[in-house]
């Protein structure tokens, strides 16, 4: 029996060696110029480069073309909103303002700034001003409605990593490339994900920042592509192609920047956004609105 089965598994191996044409394997060979590279880094040198290039950038000036997507498969609707022209301020600490346009026409159809303590936010369109704390999230009844200029800020301008801060380094790779991947805890009754700092191996550039909240809540997630210098010969680069996802929010927001200026002199009145007159004026966590005299 036992010399019985042994014949049956040698043939079954050479009726699938025949037909294959006698092959049991093909082998690729990628040459030495094809091969992607693999930088080695350890945590300490990725930390000092993520914070190098966090603490540098302290104003951004920017043009951008803008897409927003309200919705996902799980809300079982997507909308997909026209692609608007973007001019955007941003100032560490808290400041950032944003403005879109209607291609070509030029119509504003929204204008939102924030601070440290409130944000404001206006839509000519609908005749709207609605404002409130940073710290009031709104579940609008339209995903879209929940865009907040604070959303952005962090994503644009990047939280330095403090020297107290616990950070873990784990190495993580798919079929595109191999990353590096450096997660900051936050402390308190028990330790949770702050935040986490995606490096491409191939050029040790950050390309993925994810924030999380409490109970390991997933915040946003922002992406980072298409890096290129501002100026030629000045060493300092930003992507110029930026992908925000906010789950819990139900949007998402694509940033092609066509023109960038970073830390140019930025004054306070830039920032400044206040409601035109005759504008209904919605107080976020409020449940009605005020007219303005």
């Amino acid at each position: 029996m036992k010399r019985a089965w042994k014949r049956m598994v040698l043939l079954a191996v050479s009726f699938a060696a025949c037909s294959c044409g006698g092959k049991v394997k093909t082998t690729t060979v990628v040459p030495p110029t094809a091969r992607p590279v693999a930088k080695e880094a350890t945590q300490e040198e990725l930390l000092d480069r993520y914070n190098a290039e966090a603490h540098s950038l302290q104003t951004i000036n920017a043009t951008m073309e803008l897409k927003a997507t309200g919705g996902t498969k799980y809300t079982g609707v997507i909308d997909e909103y026209h692609e608007v022209k973007a001019f955007l301020l941003a100032s560490r600490p808290h400041n950032i303002r944003m403005v879109g346009q209607v291609p070509v026409v030029g119509k504003t159809v929204f204008d939102m700034a924030s601070d440290a303590h409130t944000f404001e936010v206006s839509i000519p369109p609908k005749n709207k001003f609605l404002t409130g704390q940073v710290t009031q999230e709104r579940q609008g009844s339209k995903p879209i409605e929940n865009l907040r200029p604070q959303h952005l800020l962090d994503a644009l301008l990047w939280p330095e990593v403090r020297k107290e801060e616990i950070v873990l380094i784990e190495e993580s790779n798919d079929e595109n490339a191999r990353y590096y991947v450096l997660t900051v805890l936050r402390g308190g009754y028990k330790w949770e994900i702050l935040r986490k700092m995606w490096f491409d191996r191939a050029d040790l550039r950050v390309v993925r920042l994810e924030a999380y909240g409490p109970k390991g809540a997933l915040l946003s997630d922002a992406r980072y592509a298409d890096w290129q210098s501002i100026e030629p010969g000045s060493g300092a680069e930003y992507p110029r192609s930026i992908r925000i996802e906010r789950p819990h929010d139900e949007y998402r927001l694509d940033l092609a920047i066509s023109k960038i200026a970073l830390n140019t002199p930025l004054t306070a009145e830039q920032f400044k956004l206040d409601p035109p007159a005759g504008v209904e004026i919605v107080h976020v966590g409020e449940e009605s609105g005020e007219k303005k005299p």
